[in-house]
């Protein structure tokens, strides 16, 4: 990421490669005037920070989302070197200092070595082209100070801050606040879900998600509709999770973030309520829309795949176990597969137990319970597929059936095994033992034309997915772009391809 992030509308100006390739955590937490300075008090905001406000300003008269939802990216790209100096000196350059967001603002703001930021009013009024008292900028400011204080770890004064930005958006109705308004959300629910307070907002979130669909603010409802399935899914009141999603109104996506994070919360849903097919499609697909950047999305994906899969008689492919990033953390997922394939009981128990801390953390416990019907019936595959004949007692001793009665559960298992289709073979109640039948060619069977069938469909899903995703400028076909024009959509290209990777990683 730059070390400096320039926006000039009219001229672009190209990055060198070698600034572009400085990572963040290289950039001191602190301002430029203290880096040039050491021991001075910045009481001028940087030009990184007034060139967004300006961006800020000029989205809200021209009513264009894109310059908004261009700040946020550029502020997100430039977190993590904000110093409590320049946050204030922004704040006195944006907000008229007679404002209560600006005296609420400054409040929530540490001191810096204790002592005050005075800044010079007549300076401030002359240099401040931007307090017309748009709400765009006072949003702004709200989200920039809770950035700020969850960044430092300041949570109690982040929830403060979250509270009093939530109570300003409800008296607000504009769409250029709609992609600000998103993101405070989500900090509301992220800062409370620090403390343990979940629970507390849940009325709140509710109250905002009623309030921005009678606005038709499709990204708020996206947005919040995500974080209500959160929290409700954080306490397992999945019947809940399922009412409120079955009955919220659905459009189309807005943001690719927040659909992948819709298919994971659905996902789950599915699976609890063993809908492994339809939980199955939805966690692979918010795998595979998720960024490469989101390591920690997609392993939680692949996780609760996983364990779906092997629920519906699949075994995982071992290229899943083994992505770049992931095989740490899919280990214990991969010796349980490993268990499940072979239809050893003991060896499952022995990888429950072994794992049984990261399986609860994962919240996945009470699913690989579920599994072990799962082994029994593969390893009664395996022998119904070694044996022509064998008897029952022999399937109880090898499965490891601990019962009082192994010989009677290993019948009822066949049975059912038998019923299911799992198998093919029959009982001999009189002799106690079951017969295989003779394997027949599986390509006589409708099996082939049902493997073919799903993978063209999901090729099909695929490519009419990717068409829905395409965009194309409006009216297009009707005007000739200008060359300032061109100019200034490259630019915003590269800016948009630029930070995407840092936007990607703080939204997961």
């Amino acid at each position: 990421m730059p070390e400096d992030v320039e926006i000039n509308d009219s001229q672009p100006q190209p990055q060198p490669a070698a600034a572009a390739a400085a990572p963040v955590a290289a950039a001191p937490a602190v301002s430029t005037l203290q880096r040039k300075w050491p021991g001075a008090v910045s009481t001028r905001p940087p030009k990184h920070l007034k060139e967004i406000a300006s961006v800020v300003e000029a989205g809200s008269l021209t009513k264009e989302v894109r310059r908004i939802s261009r700040a946020v990216r550029l502020t997100v790209a430039l977190r993590r070197r904000l110093a409590a100096s320049d946050v204030a000196a922004f704040l006195a350059f944006a907000l008229p200092h007679s404002s209560e967001a600006f005296t609420r603002l400054s409040s929530l703001l540490p001191k810096e070595d204790g002592s005050e930021m005075d800044v010079d009013s007549a300076t401030s009024v002359a240099q401040v082209s931007i307090k017309h008292g748009l709400p765009e900028i006072e949003i702004y400011c709200y989200f920039l100070v809770l950035i700020f204080l969850i960044d430092n770890k300041r949570y109690d004064e982040a929830k403060t801050c979250a509270s009093a930005s939530i109570a300003r958006l409800k008296n607000l109705n504009r769409r250029t606040i709609d992609v600000l308004a998103s993101r405070i959300y989500t900090y509301y629910s992220y800062v409370h879900e620090l403390t343990h307070s979940l629970a507390e907002i849940r009325g709140t979130l509710l109250a905002l998600h009623r309030m921005a669909t009678l606005h038709r603010d499709e990204l708020g409802q996206e947005t919040l509709l995500n974080l209500l399935l959160r929290n409700y899914l954080h306490y397992n009141l999945y019947d809940q999770a399922e009412k409120l999603r079955s009955k919220a109104p659905r459009f189309e996506a807005h943001s690719n973030q927040q659909f992948c994070r819709y298919l994971f919360y659905l996902g789950k849903i599915r699976t609890i309520q063993l809908e492994y097919t339809d939980a199955k499609e939805s966690l692979l697909q918010a795998a595979r829309k998720a960024p490469t950047t989101a390591r920690g999305f997609r392993i939680q994906c692949n996780k609760w795949a996983i364990i779906v899969r092997l629920l519906l008689g699949e075994i995982p492919e071992r290229t899943v176990f083994m992505q770049k990033g992931m095989k740490a953390a899919l280990a214990p997922y991969f010796e349980l597969t490993n268990a499940v394939r072979v239809g050893d009981l003991e060896l499952f128990r022995a990888v429950a137990e072994k794992f049984v801390s990261t399986f609860s953390a994962d919240r996945t416990r009470n699913l690989i319970v579920r599994l072990r019907h799962n082994v029994i019936r593969t390893g009664l595959r395996n022998i119904s597929i070694s044996y022509s004949r064998i008897s029952l007692a022999d399937i109880a001793k090898k499965l490891r059936l601990d019962s009082d009665n192994p010989v009677a559960d290993a019948e009822s298992i066949v049975a059912k095994a038998i019923r299911d289709g799992a198998i093919d073979a029959t009982i001999d109640h009189a002799n106690g033992w079951m017969a295989s039948k003779e394997t027949g060619d599986v390509y006589s069977t409708n099996e082939p034309q049902i493997a073919f069938n799903s993978r063209i469909a999901f090729c099909l899903n695929m490519h009419n997915e990717a068409v829905k995703a395409l965009r194309f400028p409006p009216n297009s076909h009707k005007e000739k772009e200008s060359a300032e024009k061109r100019r200034e959509r490259l630019q915003q290209e590269e800016e948009l391809a630029k930070h995407m990777a840092e936007e990607d990683d703080d939204d997961f």
